[in-house]
């Protein structure tokens, strides 16, 4: 998203110079199994996954990235640690970008094999660190903070620079949301290489979400961050689904119908909650940018949404539909939700 970064080509997708921040998830599937894990990219990719990462533990998976590749639409990120001669397998089956750890993927010798593959293919790779990988003597300088993460994940670039690479993505995650933040803030005034953001081991959807919107919301209003993942134990299309939302409240994506209501109060006389949750589904899907309120009395409705292209507000035998504030229809409650839908049609083929 910073025009300050680099800017890194990733298969056909640009990250970093002033690109788009592109959403990325990683398969859950076992890499051999390429049916499964073709199956769950497809379902990623139906949900808005830009960039796809799978893990490469043996053979099977090296060998299995050439014929992945085939069937999907978007970039490939090989996941390898411990092996350069796996790594060197993932690079030449055809991977967009690779993901290791040179701190792990053995010693120069190794370290140059994979770092010569990466140039010869022009691939890109993402380097990095977490708070279960500080190098040991960063860790024994500093303590588990924000300089033994960046301090760490600079190590493992410079690693790669000496041998020619230069087109490197960096990563510094944390489970502690503090601390995810200080580390890419303080990385992001440690160098220009494209950012990718995320909190590790963020838990179950509800808490996950919680945190990735508190860290990365922050990060991205900063300009930070060129890449992102919501990491969710659970169904990884959920990281998708999220990781839009929190582009849409920080307003870096635009092409959506933003649904508007308010938390309803002794006014309410009519079900608007109901409403406001069947409409926010109904337009779930839509690349309009709109929006629209739902809001739970004729008192301050309108007023309040003003600014809304479409809404309702209602009381307790009617409700009122009104664009830009501006009352246009009185309709029976009975038939506020069929009536409010249309005018929602109307409005999203107008435009």
């Amino acid at each position: 998203m910073s025009e300050n970064t680099k800017k890194v080509q990733i298969g056909g997708i640009a990250v970093g110079g002033g690109e788009s921040v592109k959403i990325q998830s990683m398969c859950t599937a076992k890499t051999s199994d390429v049916s499964a894990a073709c199956r769950q990219i497809e379902e990623l990719e139906a949900a808005g996954c830009e960039i796809i990462r799978v893990s490469v533990l043996d053979e099977a998976d090296a060998a299995a990235v050439k014929t992945i590749k085939q069937k999907i639409h978007i970039p490939l990120v090989a996941d390898i640690h411990f092996s350069a001669r796996l790594a060197v397998a993932a690079i030449e089956a055809g991977c967009d970008k690779v993901r290791i750890n040179p701190g792990n993927i053995g010693g120069e010798r190794e370290i140059k094999l994979v770092a010569d593959c990466i140039k010869a293919h022009k691939i890109a790779v993402r380097v990095g660190s977490n708070t279960g990988s500080i190098e040991r003597e960063f860790l024994e300088k500093y303590g588990k903070n924000e300089f033994s993460l960046v301090e760490s994940a600079l190590k493992s670039v410079s690693s790669l620079e000496k041998y020619g690479v230069g087109d490197i993505v960096i990563s510094v995650k944390a489970s502690s949301v503090p601390l995810t933040v200080r580390a890419y803030r303080l990385l992001a005034s440690r160098t220009q290489y494209p950012l990718h953001i995320g909190v590790t081991e963020a838990g179950p959807e509800q808490m996950a979400v919680v945190k990735s919107s508190a860290a990365l919301g922050a990060l991205l209003l900063d300009g930070i961050g060129d890449t992102m993942r919501v990491s969710i134990t659970d169904d990884p299309v959920k990281e998708i689904a999220a990781a839009r939302r929190i582009l849409r409240a920080v307003g870096l994506d635009r092409e959506y119908v933003d649904v508007v209501s308010c938390p309803t109060c002794g006014r309410c006389m009519w079900d608007s909650m109901a409403l406001a949750q069947k409409t926010a589904a109904y337009v779930e899907n839509l690349r309009k940018p709109l929006k629209i309120a739902v809001m739970g009395c004729v008192v301050n409705g309108p007023g309040e949404a003003k600014d809304c292209d479409l809404g309702i507000a209602g009381a307790q035998d009617f409700c009122v539909i009104f664009k830009n504030g501006e009352i246009i229809r009185k309709v029976p409650s009975a038939d506020a939700e069929r009536e409010f839908f249309k005018e929602i049609d109307f409005l999203t083929n107008e435009r």
